[in-house]
This record gives structure tokens, sequence and C-alpha cells, in this order.
């Protein structure tokens, strides 16, 4: 049985902040989240990573040093460490060898200071924020607000922390995010479905969320597929962004796909280490996701089909493809929502047209409102806010 869906008619285009309006504050932060809420956003959304003491705590990766000031804390020089994350090696800080207590003891930074100097400007002023608190943070801005707000979680690298990951010591961190975000709902009272969206890069997690965590837990909340790149460009080797990782990790074991995945074996012929996102959109592939997941949410980039800069071309930004992603009809139909990421504001984001001319970010929320998507993930959020007002009101008074 499906998750109930929240009304995705009224307004007719949800608007998530992605990592808050981290557009204009360092993301992943209270205040970050609580702007974006002013600006008028339905959802916040806090990435999900664990700390060494199972703590849920908000960040957009485990590796802790593009967002915080830990390198710069010669207290913790020796947590510095190399680890294969979704089999790209990474050297790092990551926040499932510190305690919950070192990580207050980190402050936040801009990840993107070369794009958005002005956010440096914040840098030190925040700390890092858990789970609890962000849902917090959602009840109390709605009551004040009187509005509801509310939270996207996404699970973080979940095969990672399972079963494939080590703290720096070498001791499994053998954690189930995905059940600890579910009892985390659950302990705080948050689990109305029109106020919660639950989403990963990977099918695994979901598909144990939907048939064994939450009927455990007695709870039905919407569960969103994130799509990576479908384009089938991506070098597995360089980005773990064009395939769902449980699949590289499970097919590498000799896992019984079949148990793990049900219908959707059939549905993606050869379905295992090669598969990549692009043959997850299939009308077959989308047709056994159905039963499993209620929402997608694609890359912008492969959903509007933008194709990289010509070699030489004088603007190397992405062009435009003449039409978006064909596969997006079909999920619509199957009544799957879908949820794009992300539009951004600052020129180096913004795609172009065949003829060299740069798409405004509030263009591309209405063309991606009139494809059909039914919500954008937004670093402006109140950008996002503006489009789907006014489309509001031009519903309105055309219905007059």
């Amino acid at each position: 049985m499906l998750a109930a869906m929240p009304a995705l008619s009224t307004p007719p285009l949800l608007v998530i902040a992605h990592r808050g309006a981290s557009g204009e504050r360092p993301e992943h932060t209270l205040e970050a989240y609580r702007l974006a809420i002013a600006q008028g956003a339905d959802f916040i959304e806090p990435d999900l990573v664990p700390t060494r003491d199972g703590v849920l705590v908000v960040r957009h990766e485990n590796a802790l040093s593009g967002s915080t000031d830990v390198a710069d804390r010669p207290e913790f020089a020796d947590r510095k460490v190399r680890k294969q994350i979704d089999g790209v090696w990474i050297e790092d800080w990551f926040a499932e060898d510190f305690t919950l207590a070192e990580i207050r003891r980190l402050r936040a930074r801009e990840t993107r200071p070369d794009v958005r100097p002005a956010n440096t400007a914040f840098d030190g002023r925040f700390g890092i924020p858990t789970f609890d608190e962000v849902i917090a943070l959602a009840k109390a801005e709605g009551e004040r607000l009187g509005r509801s707000i509310g939270v996207y979680p996404e699970t973080k690298h979940p095969t990672f922390f399972l079963h494939e990951g080590r703290h720096r010591d070498g001791t499994p961190i053998a954690m189930d995010t995905s059940a600890m975000l579910v009892d985390a709902l659950v302990a705080q009272g948050f689990t109305d479905p029109a106020r919660v969206f639950i989403q990963s890069f990977e099918i695994d997690n979901l598909r144990r969320l939907r048939h064994t965590l939450m009927p455990q837990a007695g709870v039905e909340l919407p569960l969103v597929l994130l799509l990576g790149d479908t384009s089938g460009r991506s070098d597995p080797a360089m980005t773990n962004f064009g395939q769902p990782y449980d699949l590289v990790w499970l097919a590498s074991r000799g896992d019984d796909l079949t148990a793990r995945y049900g219908a959707l074996v059939a549905a993606v012929p050869g379905l295992g280490a090669t598969t990549h996102y692009g043959d997850l959109v299939t009308p077959a592939a989308l047709a056994a996701l159905r039963s499993d997941v209620d929402g997608l949410g694609p890359w912008t980039a492969s959903l509007v089909q933008a194709t990289p800069a010509p070699a030489g071309a004088a603007d190397p930004r992405p062009r435009l493809g003449a039409a978006v992603a064909p596969w997006l009809a079909e999920a619509r139909r199957l009544g799957f929502a879908v949820h794009a990421y992300t539009v951004r504001a600052e020129a180096p984001y913004r795609f172009v047209d065949a003829d060299g001319r740069e798409q405004a970010p509030e263009a591309l929320v209405r063309l991606l409102a009139d494809a059909g998507v039914t919500g954008v993930f937004a670093d402006q959020p109140g950008l996002a806010a503006g489009v789907r007002d006014a489309r509001v009101r031009e519903s309105t008074a055309t219905s007059r």
C-alpha cells in the first residue's frame, strides 16, 4: 500500500529549500532553514549523517572539511583519514568519527566561497544542527506562522553506514540511518505524511523503509528516489553520481537481487553493478518502482536533457536540450510526484540555449512546472516561491 501523498495541486508547485536558503546562508544551518521558511518554502531539506555516538546531524556529506572549520582545529588534526565512500576515495575528517559533543565545537562555513563570497561573512557564526533541532524548528515556525512547514530528509550513503563503512579505528560503523530517521520522526511526533518526504539516491534502503521499517513503526510516509546523472556519461571511477551505490555493492557481494529489488530485477535487464540511473526511467522500470516509491527526484540537468558546451565554446555552461526528458510524462501518468533539483540563481549554474543565451532561474522554474514537475529544490527558495505564487495568481485569475 502506497503512502498517502500530500495534496500537490495547492500550491501547484512545492518549493523545497535545498539545504535551507543555502544561496544566502551557509548550508544546513538553523539560520539557513529559518531564512528559507521566511521566504515561503514549503519544505526544508536536511541531509543526514551519524555521529560516532549515534546521533543524526545535518551535513550534505560525512566529510566535514568543506562545510566546517574542522581543518583549522589542531585538537582534531589526528582525525583526518582516507576512506572509500561509495567507491570514491576521499581523505578528510568524517562525522562518524566525532561524538556529538565534538561536532558541537565545529562551526559552519560557506561551501562555495568562490561563487557566494557574501556568504563567507557568516563563516564561524553558526553551529551544526541535529535532525531533532531541524524538526523542532519546523514545528515552531509552523505554529508561529500558522502554516505547515514540511521536512524533507535525505539519508546520505546508507549502504556505507550500515554495511561497508568503518570508523577510523577500523571498527564497523554498522548504523542503520534509515531506521534512525524513522525513530527520530516518531519520537518527535512528526509523522504527518503531508509534512514529510524521505529521499535517497539508493533503492535498497527505500524498499526497506517501505516494506519493513515504516510498517514496524506504524507510519506511512512518502518516499522519493533521487536520480543522479541519467545520461550514462558519469565515470564511476571519478564520481558516484551516475549509479545507485547499493546496486554496485550488493551485486559485488553476490546478494540475491530479486529478494532485494523485487519486480525491478525483471524490469531492468542486467540489473546490477553496471546499472545507471538512466536504466531506471524506462517505462518498465518506472512501473516496477511505483510499488516502492511515491516520487522521483531528478537532477535538473538530466531532466532538461542538457549537454556539455561544445569544445572551444566561449561559454562553458551546459546547453539546454530541445525538450524535457520524455520519461517525465510517463512518470506523471503513473502518479509519481516529481521534484527536480537544484535551481540556483548564480550565473555559473545557469543553462544557456543553443544560441548561447543565458536562461534566468525563474524561467527554469516555470519551464519545469509547465512540463509537469510538481516541486523544485532551490538554493534561493524565495525565487522559486515567487514563481509559485505568481502561478497561483494566474490560475485564480483564469478560473474567474
